[in-house]
C-alpha cells in the first residue's frame, strides 16, 4: 500500500483520498474566526482608510435594502429578523418589549425601560457593491447604518449624479472608515462621490455575468415564523420559571460582558 495521501482498497482497487489536512486547518480557522468561510466571503467590510466601491443595480430597482432585526437575543448574535416589520406578521419580541416598556414607565423603573430599548426593533441597510481592486471577487454585500443610508439617499436623489448604479455610466463612492478610538465608541463611516462616471467593469461584456451572480441579500438571513420567534424568546427567558422574575433575569443577561465574537460582529455591522 502506498503511504501518502492516496490509498488503494485491495478488494475493488478503488483509489480514495486521505484527509486533506490543509482543508481541515482552514475549517478550524473559520471556526475560530481566524478566516473567512464561504458564507462570510459575500460580505464587504471596509478596511480603515479609503475604499472605492460601486453600488450595482438590483433586479427590483432598490439597491438600498432595509431589514429589521431584534438584537441582544441570546444565541442569535446576528440578530433575529422581526416578522412584524419585515413581513407584517405577529412578533412576540415586539410585544414583549412593548410590555416591558409600559411596565418600566408605569413603575418608573429605568432598568426595565433600558432592557425594553435593547429589544426594540432596529433597522440595518444592505447594498450590493463591487469593491474596486477586487472586481474578480464579484458582487459583495455591504451592511451599514442610518447615517450612511441617509448619505446614500441624498446622493441618489441628487440630479447632479443621475443613476449612480448605472453599469456603464455610474459613479463610484469613496468610503472612509475610521475605527473607534476609545472603549464603547463606534466606528465612523463617511462617504463621498467620485467626480467622474465610469463603467462597472473595464470589460463591458463581462458585466451581465457579474450581475447575474449577485448574492440574494434576503437569502443571507433566516426568516423565522412568529411561533419560532416566540420559542426563541421563551428560550432566552427560561433561565427562571417564575414569570415575575423574567425581567430581572433578562436584565442580568443584557448586562453581561460581550464575547470577543459578539464584539467582532458588532464592529462588522456598525456603519
Amino acid at each position: 500500500m502506498v503511504r501518502n495521501a492516496y490509498y488503494t482498497i485491495p478488494n475493488n482497487k478503488e483509489t480514495i483520498m486521505g484527509i486533506n489536512m490543509e482543508l481541515m486547518r482552514k475549517k478550524l480557522a473559520a471556526l475560530r474566526g481566524e478566516g473567512k468561510s464561504d458564507r462570510a466571503s459575500v460580505w464587504f467590510k471596509p478596511d480603515e482608510g479609503d475604499t472605492d466601491v460601486r453600488i450595482v443595480p438590483s433586479a427590483d430597482g432598490d439597491p438600498l435594502k432595509e431589514i429589521f432585526f431584534h438584537y441582544n437575543i441570546e444565541g442569535h448574535r446576528g440578530g433575529v429578523m422581526c416578522p412584524k416589520r419585515n413581513f407584517g406578521e405577529e412578533c412576540p419580541i415586539c410585544d414583549f418589549a412593548s410590555k416591558l416598556w409600559r411596565d418600566g414607565t408605569d413603575n418608573n423603573d429605568e432598568e426595565t425601560k433600558k432592557l425594553a430599548k435593547s429589544l426594540f426593533v432596529r433597522t440595518r441597510y444592505f447594498s450590493p457593491v463591487v469593491v474596486r481592486g477586487l472586481e474578480s471577487e464579484g458582487v459583495k454585500v455591504y451592511g451599514y447604518g442610518k447615517t450612511a443610508y441617509e448619505l446614500l439617499l441624498g446622493y441618489i436623489l441628487d440630479p447632479e449624479y443621475g443613476d449612480i448604479t448605472d453599469p456603464e455610466g455610474g459613479t463610484d463612492i469613496t468610503i472612509t472608515y475610521t475605527k473607534p478610538t476609545r472603549p464603547g465608541a463606534y466606528p465612523q463611516t463617511n462617504m463621498k462621490m467620485r467626480r467622474n462616471t465610469s463603467s462597472l467593469l473595464e470589460d463591458k461584456d463581462a458585466i451581465p455575468g457579474l450581475l447575474q451572480n449577485m448574492p440574494d441579500i434576503d437569502a443571507l438571513f433566516t426568516r423565522h415564523t412568529s411561533a419560532e420567534v416566540g420559542a426563541i424568546l421563551d428560550s432566552m427567558l427560561s433561565g427562571d420559571s417564575s414569570a415575575e422574575s423574567r425581567s430581572r433575569e433578562t436584565t442580568q443577561y443584557s448586562n453581561n460582558q460581550k464575547s470577543s465574537v459578539d464584539k467582532a460582529f458588532d464592529e462588522l455591522m456598525a456603519g
